[in-house]
């Protein structure tokens, strides 16, 4: 058996590395629908529409799997919220800093609070004891990395006056922490209304 499954479309043979990244997606979609333990290597290669072997070629075992598909959706959730934060490379320039501190907020939420994200999360602990690692890399991946790029930005804020003199990094984490907070006790509030109130509770803590 070839290493692609016919789609019926007469698509042309992926290379190596989009063959990866199809497992790689495949095995987070059925992971999340039905968790490690019901999960199988067939129903992954079925999502990935590569045959059952090549799985095995690329990634050699189902822990493996589980573990690169949840570190690969990690990286993709890291990266959507570093872009969000990138909103704020200009906001020195502003004569106030809320609306790109609003919109910012707005963005990391609606990052946070996708499916994607919530199953990026529920994967990381679901295993703890098999992968008691996982959650701490996610949370590199994710948390900790947009926490040092947002606490670089609010450093900047702070030098043109709009922000007052503080520890940049206990800074971005209060931002965040008021941002993840709501999400625990009410995972469908308006993200539009969490990210109002965030930044007006953070501004009154931290506006020159």
């Amino acid at each position: 058996m070839g290493s692609e499954m016919s789609t019926g479309g007469g698509a042309a043979p992926r290379g190596r590395t989009e063959r990866r990244q199809a497992i790689l997606d495949g095995a987070f979609t059925v992971f999340a629908r039905q968790g490690y333990a019901q999960a199988c290597v067939k129903d992954i290669a079925q999502e990935a529409r590569v045959a059952k072997p090549t799985v095995y070629n690329h990634l050699h075992d189902k822990e493996s799997l589980y573990r690169e598909a949840v570190e690969a959706a990690a990286d993709r959730i890291g990266a959507r919220s570093l872009a969000a934060v990138e909103g704020l490379r200009e906001a020195a320039t502003d004569r106030a800093p809320r609306d790109r501190l609003t919109a910012v907020a707005r963005d990391l939420l609606r990052t946070w609070s996708g499916e994607e994200a919530r199953a990026v999360r529920q994967l990381a602990c679901a295993q703890v004891a098999q992968f008691p690692d996982l959650a701490a890399s996610v949370r590199e991946r994710t948390a900790l990395r947009v926490r040092s790029a947002l606490a670089d930005r609010l450093a900047r804020l702070a030098l043109a006056g709009h922000l007052r003199a503080s520890d940049p990094e206990q800074a971005a984490e209060h931002f965040l922490s008021l941002l993840t907070g709501p999400l625990e006790y009410r995972p469908t509030a308006d993200p539009d209304t969490v990210a109002a109130s965030a930044v007006d509770v953070f501004l009154r803590a931290y506006g020159a």
